[in-house]
């Protein structure tokens, strides 16, 4: 693709911008699986629970491989990630590489395509940097197919895309500059160039540019309710209006009153881009199967609402979702992650049930007439009787605030039993992370007490009882859990804070340190899912008869066994503990080697 005129670079950036959501949503809406959920799979507060599939992907430690382990299907979505991702970087190298072609272009206007194509490529970059490591660096539109690459090694990428964020941040407008939302702007640039600064370990920059986007660019911390007040289901599941439920309706995630959103991705019903999440099917707990059941032996109804069943204060259907749980939260995201000093934080609107924001599966009632135990609320034993047979994947707590989505195709239709989750605004950037960002750098520097601030300035917000007097890394990552559920990569964060964390020096809350070299042996992630994942590795759950395991080089996904295959004159490095690595295959260590060598074939 080449351009003649400035609309070519305006349609390549939309379709940039349009991407860029479709790691939370894919490229078109399915009715299981989104890629957003393989993150959650392989990380510390979720795990892969479609029990009624052999092929469930709970042995990582033999199943993740360049080959077999890479489905992207319903199983995990890796290759959508190595693909897409390499896809979006070919989008934003068509601008860098054409943009001399366009006529009539000012140098302002030139730097402002630039910078948002910069922002695009180093955002990829960043994800495959600490998802796969090191990786082929590609900056270019070739004329000719090139089949000679090499690996280009993580550091060496991670220094290119911090020079280029620290111009995309000089040459993108700010939001308030800018006629539409969900373009990148300059605030979104300054977020991503704090998580390329603690990832090169530039602790003094990455608090600079904190600062700047939290004191100086027109954002704050939503404190108060604010927008529409979305109170979908007010019978059979009522909220108390707050600032929490507030804030993820995704009515009012993208308006002007919304202070806290840095860069939304819009997602809207009734457009040529819509691309429905189905949150609540993917992300709920699956209460309609034949596994639980009241002490009498009826289930749950999902019922129509012109079924002779249906009752409005029992309509567990339109007031949570008909789950299908292709992930759940771990015991420790249920319940551990909540306790500060201590002390289960009972005001915390994030784990409220009091508010309606997080469902508790003892919430919802027993909802068939003909049961002798109608109306009362669910229970998980009858004396000692388990009443639920699979308990992976129909019993567990969520939150409801981040996954309700209004269902366009349920409300239309009154003979509907499935209510799963519409098109909606989703957030990539809020000024909640920029603080835990600031809050991680803080602590890098050994300034505790000012990461400690950072921390509970977002506890405060969200009204916790419980404030942190000192905090450790640990603390900060468990607080990224609770604020951005969803949101957040976690699997390549935590990634990314096991190699920030070793750059550092400092210990984790075991009082761990580790090295950069040798994080495939041992790293501050694999550490949380020792410590805090209940199923891997702990031998006390089989489903379809595999254990759910993961070793400690899965901190890194396989490069893909077809990419190296179809680098017919070149050799991709693989990574360590996968079949095919060799430490000596060669790799740049230079970026600026890497983009010299593109031209050659």
């Amino acid at each position: 693709m080449t351009f003649s005129s400035r609309a070519g670079l305006e349609a390549t950036t939309a379709m940039l911008d349009r991407h860029l959501r479709t790691y939370w949503s894919h490229l078109q809406t399915r009715d299981i699986s989104v890629p957003i959920g393989t993150e959650y799979m392989l990380s510390d507060i979720a795990v892969s629970s479609k029990t009624d599939d052999g092929n469930i992907f709970a042995d990582v430690a033999t199943r993740l491989t360049p080959t077999d382990g890479m489905f992207d299907n319903d199983v995990n979505m890796i290759s959508f990630f190595w693909g897409e991702t390499y896809n979006g970087i070919k989008y934003a190298n068509t601008i860098t590489s054409f943009i001399d072609n366009v006529p009539g272009l000012d140098e302002l206007t030139k730097q402002e395509f630039l910078g948002r194509a910069y922002f695009h490529r180093s955002f990829r970059y960043l994800a495959l940097c600490f998802q796969f490591k090191d990786v082929p660096l590609v900056t270019k539109i070739l004329t000719v197919p090139k089949q000679n690459y090499k690996t280009t090694s993580r550091e060496a990428i991670l220094e290119m895309i911090t020079s280029d964020m620290e111009k995309a941040v000089e040459w993108v407008p700010e939001q308030s500059k800018m006629a539409y939302i969900g373009m990148i702007n300059k605030g979104a640039c300054r977020q991503l160039l704090i998580k390329c600064y603690l990832a090169t370990g530039q602790w003094d920059k990455a608090i600079a540019q904190a600062d700047i986007l939290i004191n100086q660019s027109g954002y704050t911390l939503m404190n108060a309710t604010f927008g529409t007040f979305d109170n979908p289901s007010p019978v059979a599941w009522p909220v108390t209006r707050n600032v929490i439920w507030d804030l993820h309706r995704p009515v009012n995630k993208a308006i002007a009153a919304n202070k806290e959103a840095i860069l939304v991705m819009p997602n809207r019903e009734g457009t040529d881009a819509t691309i429905r999440y189905k949150s609540m099917r993917n992300w709920g707990p699956m209460w309609n199967q034949a596994a639980l059941k009241s002490p009498s032996g009826k289930v749950l109804l999902s019922v129509a609402k012109t079924d002779s069943k249906y009752r409005a204060e029992y309509d567990i259907n339109g007031a949570v979702g008909r789950g299908i749980a292709m992930i759940r939260p771990t015991h420790f995201a249920q319940f551990g992650l909540w306790s500060v000093n201590g002390l289960d934080d009972a005001t915390d609107l994030r784990h409220s049930s009091t508010v309606g924001n997080w469902a508790r599966m003892e919430m919802l009632k027993y909802n068939d007439p003909t049961d002798a135990n109608y109306g009362q609320n669910l229970r998980l034993y009858n004396g000692t009787t388990l009443l639920c047979t699979d308990t992976i994947r129909s019993w567990f707590n969520w939150p409801h605030y981040k996954i309700y989505i209004d269902d366009p195709v349920f409300l239309a239709t009154p003979t509907s039993n499935r209510n799963d989750g519409g098109a909606a605004d989703w957030y990539c950037y809020r000024l909640a992370e920029t603080y835990l960002l600031r809050a991680e750098a803080q602590f890098y520097k050994g300034n505790v007490g000012a990461a400690t601030e950072d921390v509970n300035a977002v506890r405060r917000r969200a009204k916790c009882s419980q404030l942190y007097t000192t905090v450790n890394i640990g603390d900060i990552v468990n607080e990224r859990a609770r604020e951005l559920y969803m949101e957040e990569w976690r699997h390549m964060e935590l990634s990314r804070i096991s190699y920030s964390l070793a750059l550092s020096g400092k210990t984790d809350e075991w009082g761990n340190t580790y090295s950069i070299n040798t994080l495939a042996d041992n790293s501050y992630w694999y550490q949380r899912i020792q410590h805090y994942n209940d199923y891997y590795n702990k031998n006390k759950v089989t489903v379809r008869n595999r254990k759910y395991t993961i070793t400690p080089y899965n901190i890194y996904w396989p490069i893909p066994q077809n990419a190296i295959n179809s680098n017919l004159y070149g050799k991709l490095r693989q990574n360590s503990g996968y079949s095919g690595f060799d430490v000596s295959t060669e790799i740049w260590t230079r970026w600026q080697d890497a983009v010299a060598d593109e031209d050659t074939n």
